[in-house]
């Protein structure tokens, strides 16, 4: 008799632990452009359930307050950078793959987070201090990992340089989307980031 292997919990998800992950992402996407628009300050945990499309009281089983969605947002945006950039630098052939694939992450990144971008801008100092200083070191890490992978294709260059062409770099990346859409109508992701991205090279190589 063949012996039944019962099968791993956590496998896969369930459907009520999905649809609570969906629910969950849903609700960090609405607060993105809620804060983005409004500021941390003029957005009610109301206003973010309305915009998810559940109560506001619904959002507690997800978030203990508003200041924990925002540190979901910000932190989680964070790690993912962190993550994302780790990724590309282990994955690539050479230091110049390694730069221009953090280029095409972080351009990707920038076209597609335009509201966090925003809200972390404004609101960074609406967290607690203890998901402050967790963003801080976060960024620090990740311009860090940027500053290696430059530094291998440019040893010549003091850390000093190193970090103020990937703070500059970043800095310009994001920004410019906004000012791409603001600016025309016409203007899309596909015409905006072939331009991002010799720019950030340029930028980053120039000598």
């Amino acid at each position: 008799m063949t012996e039944t292997v019962p099968a791993d919990p956590l496998a896969r998800p369930t459907q009520r632990s999905q649809a609570k992950a969906d629910r969950r992402a849903a609700l960090l996407e609405a607060a993105a452009g809620k804060f983005a628009e409004r500021g941390f300050n003029g957005v009610s945990i109301e206003d973010l359930g309305a915009a998810a499309g559940v109560s506001g009281p619904a959002v507690y089983r997800h978030f203990a307050s508003k200041q924990a969605v925002l540190a979901a947002l910000l932190v989680g945006v964070s790690e993912n950078l962190l993550d994302g950039g780790a990724a590309v630098e282990r994955e690539a052939a050479d230091p110049a793959g390694a730069l221009r694939g953090l280029i095409a992450f972080h351009v990707d990144f920038a076209l597609t987070e335009a509201d966090t971008i925003r809200v972390q801008d404004r609101d960074l100092d609406a967290l607690a201090p203890e998901d402050r200083r967790a963003v801080r070191t976060l960024q620090r890490r990740y311009i860090e990992l940027w500053m290696r992978v430059l530094g291998e294709l440019h040893p010549s260059l003091a850390a000093d340089e190193l970090r103020l062409r990937v703070q500059a770099t970043f800095g310009l990346i994001n920004s410019t989307p906004h000012s791409a859409r603001a600016g025309a109508a016409h203007t899309t992701d596909a015409s905006v980031r072939p331009v991002l991205e010799r720019m950030a090279w340029a930028a980053l190589t120039s000598r």
